[in-house]
């Protein structure tokens, strides 16, 4: 009996450890950028099946990207946060290597396999599509994990990755001018992603010196680049072709503005509060609303489009 239980709790620490070393917590922000590329791009969640593909392939990529944090950062944590899963043991240091570009590798294929569902006779259908942003998605995790993490062009890297995020949740779809779209993306689906870049590119920036007192200069760049990106996705109606507006969006234009505004002054002013007062726990706390609010403003995109009829 004794030993029964005792493997049972061994099992529960190492299951606890791989959730913290995932960070599962945050994943869903990952699924709900998929989810509404997949929305804004269908209006319904069919076909099913490349929808699952692409939200596995999410889910692997962004896991392998905490894992491979981790990784990188072992010196760092051994001094910083020795009670992180690495450093403290509780996972093999050359195990949560193989296994971050297992994972990559993995979402690599699984993104590629939501082609097989493609319709080849249907003009501005293209198979490879998924395969390649999430190619690029991967390259993007590598590069800011591995290389460019401590830099000054880092929030940007992390931006990119939210970029490509949304944009592999688009790419099962055939786009309304494939001789024009880039990518057969369009132009209102381009701007949706790049909203979400800026928006975390100015995250990551307005959180680079969280642990600390933070410099206003750099908090309020932050803020602009946040909003930037807020506004990007309150414009993203006035780029949908008219021909597309009937069917495509599901409110009125100057509502999902107003939507939007109303969302992005939730959100910049708790940031504002932060650099009037750059404390640690004020900072840490705008910081946290900010992500938290990356599933509302998916859902608010969501809503925008989404037929549920």
């Amino acid at each position: 009996m004794n030993e029964v239980s005792e493997t049972s709790r061994d099992f529960s620490r190492r299951a606890m450890a791989y959730l913290r070393l995932f960070r599962v917590s945050n994943v869903f922000t990952a699924m709900a950028d998929v989810l509404m590329g997949f929305l804004v791009a269908h209006q319904v969640l069919t076909p099913w099946q490349p929808l699952v593909c692409l939200l596995f392939a999410s889910v692997c990529i962004y896991t392998a990207g905490m894992v491979l944090n981790d990784v990188y950062d072992i010196e760092i944590d051994r001094v910083e946060r020795p009670e992180r899963p690495l450093p403290a043991g509780d996972i093999p240091w050359s195990w949560a290597r193989r296994l971050g570009f297992l994972l990559l590798g993995i979402g690599a294929l699984a993104a590629l396999a939501s082609g097989a569902w493609t319709l080849a006779s249907v003009e501005g259908w293209l198979a490879w599509r998924g395969g390649l942003i999430a190619l690029l998605l991967v390259v993007s995790v590598l590069l800011y994990d591995g290389v460019l993490k401590k830099t000054s062009v880092a929030p940007l890297v992390m931006g990119g990755c939210r970029f490509f995020n949304v944009l592999l949740g688009m790419s099962f779809a055939v786009s309304a001018a494939p001789a024009t779209a880039l990518l057969g993306y369009e132009s209102h689906q381009w701007m949706i992603a790049g909203g979400f870049g800026c928006y975390i590119a100015g995250v990551t920036w307005f959180a680079r010196t969280e642990a600390k007192v933070s410099s206003r200069w750099q908090l309020g760049l932050g803020v602009v680049t946040m909003t930037v990106g807020l506004l990007m996705l309150a414009w993203f109606p006035a780029l949908v072709s008219e021909n597309q507006k009937p069917t495509l969006l599901q409110l009125p234009e100057n509502i999902v503005f107003l939507l939007f505004m109303l969302l992005g002054v939730s959100i910049v002013y708790r940031c504002t509060v932060a650099v009037f007062d750059p404390v640690p726990q004020r900072v840490q706390m705008a910081v946290k609303n900010c992500l938290q609010s990356l599933i509302v403003l998916s859902a608010a995109v969501t809503a925008c489009v989404a037929d549920f009829t």
